[in-house]
């Protein structure tokens, strides 16, 4: 059997009630946990580092099958269907099938397996079906591979209509603005990249900390005190009762370019009872797109959120994405009593990087779980299914003044396993076209001034 390197996770998600004796009505989107099957063969769950938290399906090999009751596939005609995936196979002849009613039943659609980069390297993979069964149904996930071996995990499936979701928590964006901040990025004219010019898509922001508060105005807004410690940088008038507005009056930010206006936080690091702020952060924009070209900048008030405050976890530390790590000469030199924390080396320092969503649905601002109105790039590198367009994808580089020691650290939201980060877009609308269009459009590396 496979060892698997690190600790993958899922996002979670639930099941839509049906009222008996009514017509199921679908929900756009109803996602289901891979863990969440009423009978399974050959399945183990385990914990897991993607984004969301909770655990996931893994050690799957031709053969496997999970069942779900209660799926709703709705009312006829197309139907999005969504596989979240990780593998690490040398060969990919697998597919995850999707079956109605029984492990031969009806085939709803297949996924076609291959390898997402490793075990814990997640991609969404998108299926349209025009033809299936309609309502409530017992959707089985069977595994079918031809080389032998665990050669897939799964993270969670989801049913819907490809439409964006709305209701409660849900902002919708202005669309006539949206119009005319697309209409001034399309006419920028394209700046030449010179020959030397480092061919990455990249530009960034340089910031520092600014200021610590209880508060969180995307989960929280207008509830000081309601949140955990956060740790903000960028604008210096952030708090609860924040909105796009007060950031755009309030130009005072300790990011470079001054056009950046943005707020952005993070938990709090703690060693003992003293906060450890960072001593430098930079907000990486870029994209990990195969084709860059359709990415479009950040609408005002643009919100997300990636990790999981809730997630409290053993953290391996085995220098698995989502883990702190030590940074300089020496590097990590051992590890904290409860395992969970580097200590690293005198001459190295604590870092954590930290990625976000770099999909979009193009409608909303925000979503009730400041989550699902963004995603992550398919297993092709491309957006699709409800987050079809490409925006800059955003990273935090977090630096703190620390080596660390034996006792460890803590944060605000508790365990490592819980770090998360917040971002509320607010730049210049030419600043951030030019920069879109020049750096990450072009594929070139810029510096924070927007240069090459």
């Amino acid at each position: 059997m496979r060892r698997s390197p690190f600790l993958i996770a899922v996002l979670v998600a639930g099941l839509s009630l049906v009222v008996a004796g009514a017509a199921p009505a679908q929900a756009a989107t109803v996602k289901i946990q891979a863990e969440a099957y009423a009978a399974q063969s050959g399945a183990q769950v385990e914990s897991t580092a993607d984004s969301g938290g909770g655990q996931n399906v893994a050690y799957l090999s031709s053969g496997d099958w999970m069942r779900y009751d209660a799926v709703d596939l709705g009312a006829a005609g197309a139907l999005e269907v969504k596989a979240r995936v990780a593998s690490a196979t040398a060969t990919g002849s697998g597919a995850v099938e999707l079956r109605v009613g029984s492990p031969t039943g009806t085939l709803l659609t297949s996924f076609a397996i291959a390898s997402t980069g490793g075990w814990q390297a997640w991609s969404t993979l998108t299926k349209s079906v025009g033809t299936h069964p309609t309502g409530v149904q017992t959707v089985y996930a069977v595994m079918r591979n031809s080389t032998g071996g665990d050669f897939v995990n799964i993270n969670w499936f989801s049913f819907g209509d490809g439409q964006p979701e709305t209701g409660a928590g849900w902002v919708t964006m202005d669309q006539a603005a949206w119009s005319r901040q697309l209409a001034q990025f399309q006419a920028i004219p394209l700046r030449q990249v010179p020959p030397n010019a480092v061919r990455v898509s990249e530009f960034n922001a340089t910031c520092t900390y600014s200021h610590s508060r209880p508060d969180d105005p995307i989960v929280f807004p207008n509830m000081p005190g309601a949140s955990h410690m956060h740790s903000f940088f960028g604008n210096q008038g952030t708090n609860a009762a924040t909105t796009t507005d007060t950031l755009l009056r309030n130009t005072n930010t300790t990011c470079g370019p001054a056009q950046d206006l943005s707020a952005y936080w993070i938990p709090t690091l703690y060693q003992g009872d003293r906060a450890i702020e960072p001593s430098g952060v930079v907000v990486y924009y870029g994209s990990r797109l195969a084709d860059p070209a359709p990415t479009v900048p950040f609408p005002h008030g643009f919100r997300m959120i990636v990790g999981d405050a809730k997630r409290q976890a053993p953290t391996p530390g085995n220098g698995a994405p989502g883990e702190f790590y030590c940074a300089g000469p020496g590097g990590q030199i051992g590890r904290s009593a409860d395992g969970n924390w580097p200590i690293c080396a005198p001459t190295a320092i604590l870092m954590f990087h930290l990625l976000f969503q770099d999909c979009w649905d193009g409608v909303h601002l925000d979503s009730p779980d400041h989550k699902s109105h963004v995603g992550w790039m398919d297993g092709t590198g491309r957006c699709g299914g409800v987050t079809p367009v490409a925006i800059p994808s955003v990273s935090f580089l977090i630096a703190y003044p620390t080596s660390g020691s034996s006792a460890g650290f803590r944060l605000a939201s508790g365990m490592a396993s819980s770090m998360h980060g917040d971002s509320f877009m607010a730049w210049d609308d030419l600043a951030l076209g030019q920069r879109v269009k020049n750096c990450v459009v072009q594929k070139a590396k810029c510096n924070t001034a927007g240069q090459y």
